[in-house]
Formats: structure tokens, C-alpha cells, sequence
């Protein structure tokens, strides 16, 4: 069944492109079900769970924030309950994806689907794209909110997101060794992205 893994930075419409795959595709959208998910698996409180996905905001992301950049979080201070728990965290995420990935297939959104993922055959990694501007007035756009709010949001994610990223597997999300498919969502309508992926799953499917 297909498997696509979708990773976006803030405004580059993953949340609007990744539903639309999936409905044309006909397998689920995996996104916040990731926690609920983890915290059966782990049998915490769900909120225990959504405080530490990757996608909402993990102690990465309050890192990020506080410090200002990237590379300071690796040497910031851990949250209550130490790395160990958040490494959990992370390894339970990661069964999570690979069961949708044994499954019937499923559209990916974040979570470094692309490299939790890199190894099962079949699979389309995309990533989704644009300018920094561009991506501030689709995502004014598609949230409906202001500029300073859309800057502050921007800023948030995409540092909590790449500090994911990088710190629990020292790649670079941007980097597109990582996807079969690129495409900058903020030139192309966000439908035509997804007219795109699933024409290259069924490419994949025909080989």
C-alpha cells in the first residue's frame, strides 16, 4: 500500500497537502495521532504525550526558543525526567511510524518520517518548500493571521523542528539527499503539490 513520508517547514502547507494525498490515495493521515498513539503504547496521559511530540513542543523546542538558535540546545539543560525520557519518546514515535508503515499505508507528516523510514521499499519522501517570505504570507493566509504572529510561529517551528531533527539523527531536513520529491509549495498551488505526489506513488507503485 502507498507510504508517504511529508516533511515541511512552517507555511509550506503540509498540513493542507498532507490530507489531500492521503484522501486520493485512500490510506490515513498520520499526524496528531501520533501521540494519542505513543501514549497507549507508553500508557501516559495523552497530554504527557503532545507535550513531547515533535510537531507541538518538545524540550528541543523550548531550548530553541530560549537560546535563540540551533546549536545551543545540545548543551541546554535537560527537561524534568531527563534525555532518557525523551529519547523514549522518541523511540515509541518511531514504532508508531513503522507500524503505519507494516500497515496499510499512510501519509506521513514531520517526525523525520524520511529517515525513520529511509529503508522500507516502496516509500515516497517528499519534501515541501519555499522562500521564508513566501512561506509568512501562505501561512498568514492559510491561518488567517498577522504578520508578527505568523513571524513569531515560523520561528518557533522550524527552530524546534530542525533541532528534532538534528539532534536525534545529525541530518539536516532541508537536505534534499533525503526525498525522492521536492517541490516549493509556495509557487505551485498546494493542490497541484498533491496532483504530484500521487502521480509519483503511482509511478513508484508501477515500476
Amino acid at each position: 500500500m502507498p507510504l508517504v513520508t511529508l516533511s515541511a517547514p512552517y507555511g509550506a502547507g503540509g498540513s493542507q497537502v498532507g490530507p489531500l494525498v492521503a484522501d486520493r490515495l485512500g490510506v490515513p493521515f498520520v499526524d496528531r495521532a501520533v501521540p494519542s498513539r505513543v501514549a497507549e503504547r507508553m500508557a501516559v496521559p495523552l497530554d504527557h504525550a503532545l507535550s513531547r511530540d515533535e510537531s507541538i513542543g518538545s524540550w528541543l523546542a523550548r531550548s530553541s526558543v530560549w537560546l535563540g538558535h540551533v546549536g545551543s540546545v545540545l548543551s541546554a539543560v535537560p527537561p524534568p525526567g531527563g534525555l532518557e525520557d525523551e529519547d523514549r519518546f522518541r523511540r515509541e514515535t518511531e514504532a508508531v511510524l513503522r507500524e503505519h508503515a507494516a500497515g496499510a499505508g499512510a501519509v506521513v507528516l514531520g517526525r523525520a518520517g524520511a529517515l525513520v523510514l529511509r529503508d522500507v521499499r516502496g516509500a515516497l519522501h517528499v519534501r515541501l518548500q519555499g522562500s521564508v517570505e513566501a512561506r509568512l504570507r501562505q501561512a498568514m493566509r492559510l491561518e488567517n493571521v498577522d504578520r508578527a504572529t505568523a513571524t513569531q510561529r515560523r520561528e518557533q517551528l522550524d527552530t524546534a523542528r530542525e533541532a528534532y531533527v538534528r539532534h536525534f539523527y545529525h541530518a539536516d531536513p532541508a537536505d534534499p539527499a533525503h526525498y525522492q520529491l521536492v517541490l516549493d509549495s509556495t509557487v505551485l498551488p498546494l493542490s497541484a503539490c498533491a496532483g504530484l505526489i500521487v502521480s509519483a506513488v503511482r509511478a513508484l507503485e508501477g515500476r
